[in-house]
């Protein structure tokens, strides 16, 4: 539940994504760094790769974002008693928006921001890496529209409108856009 009482209050951001191994893992990185301290990230997958996809990281240490402590986990880490309370869960990518999600607790606000997934691109490393750096730019830009809400002080149906129209942004690959 948001709290529109609290101007310092940290907001907590789950980005979900099947593997968690590059998609979600970019998004965590770019919030905590460009959410100025207004939001804690953190990310999961429903069948977790077990690993950081390296590209993801070149990819985050290449624009300066964080990378230390970033894991490929599962979701069910943060639908127990003992996990944070999340007041957002975004989906990266389409298939995890098809799945059932553990209930969370709190009833955070949800929408879907599918993007490609880099890591299914093939051929030459530079292939590869472009793809890296367009999810992440895709990433970047939705999380600073995300950001730059003034979250506290929208009201639930208007700041899940702008959720949903961040989620249709540029590099979109679903047209739904719709809560997950």
């Amino acid at each position: 539940m948001l709290d529109h009482t609290a101007p310092e209050r940290i907001f907590n951001v789950l980005f979900l994504c099947t593997g968690n191994s590059a998609r979600s893992i970019l998004a965590e990185s770019i919030l905590n760094k460009d959410g100025a301290g207004r939001f804690r990230a953190y990310s999961a997958g429903s069948q977790p790769k077990g690993e950081v996809n390296p590209l993801a990281i070149t990819t985050l240490a290449n624009f300066d974002y964080p990378t230390e402590g970033l894991r490929s986990k599962a979701w069910d880490e943060f639908a127990g008693a003992d996990a944070p309370v999340m007041d957002f869960v975004f989906t990266v990518c389409d298939n995890a928006a098809g799945e059932t999600c553990p209930v969370w607790p709190g009833q955070p606000m949800t929408a879907h921001w599918g993007i490609e997934d880099p890591a299914a691109v093939e051929g030459p490393e530079i292939a590869r890496q472009t793809a890296f750096v367009g999810a992440f730019r895709y990433l970047r830009n939705r999380i600073g529209a995300f950001a730059a809400l003034p979250v506290s002080s929208l009201d639930k149906s208007t700041l899940r409108t702008r959720l949903v129209e961040i989620g249709q942004s540029e590099g979109a690959s679903s047209p739904r856009g719709s809560a997950a």
